[in-house]
């Protein structure tokens, strides 16, 4: 991320994802701004200390993103707060959104087993689900990580336990 070295930087989010990326991108920019719209965190009790200690993390509380401001490139971000209504905008050469994520498994319900939030479960060790012959991989059961590599990975996995289905089959 060398193109925001020594660059105020924006996060939206307020959970375990918001909070690591902006630990994260605090080794790059001159202060991480993290916006969220609750006056708590919702990151676990270890991540808020992460956060809470990190002096590059400023926690802009009770504020939702409102637009991005730049022609070419992002020049700030309009954010508002949510209790006093006031609109400000924050210099920031960055943005990054880190909120909410839900996985696009609607079509499965009642078919694969899902667990409360709605990522497919699998077997341990495995990219099985509970219908023989179907496998999961990537976002829709990784809940943790979210990143290509792992879905990547993940994808691989499963493609190989399919061969190998297949091939038990006699397909």
């Amino acid at each position: 991320l060398p193109f925001f070295k020594n660059q105020p930087l924006m996060v939206i989010g307020g959970g375990d994802t918001a909070v690591e990326e902006a630990s994260y991108l605090t080794k790059f920019g001159s202060v991480v701004y993290l916006v969220h719209r609750r006056d708590e965190l919702r990151a676990s009790k270890i991540m808020q200390k992460r956060a809470f200690d990190n002096k590059k993390l400023e926690i802009i509380w009770d504020t939702t993103f409102e637009d991005a401001i730049g022609d070419d490139f992002v020049t700030g971000a309009r954010v508002q707060n949510v209790k006093s209504k006031e609109v400000k905008d924050i210099p920031v050469a960055g943005i990054f959104y880190a909120i909410g994520h839900t996985p696009n498994t609607q079509m499965f319900e009642g078919q694969l087993d899902l667990d409360e939030i709605g990522y497919i479960k699998v077997k341990a060790g495995t990219q099985e689900t509970n219908i023989e012959g179907v496998f999961a991989a990537g976002d829709v059961h990784d809940h943790k990580y979210r990143q290509a590599v792992t879905a990547a990975g993940t994808g691989c996995a499963a493609a190989l336990e399919a061969e190998r289905w297949l091939a038990e089959q006699n397909i």
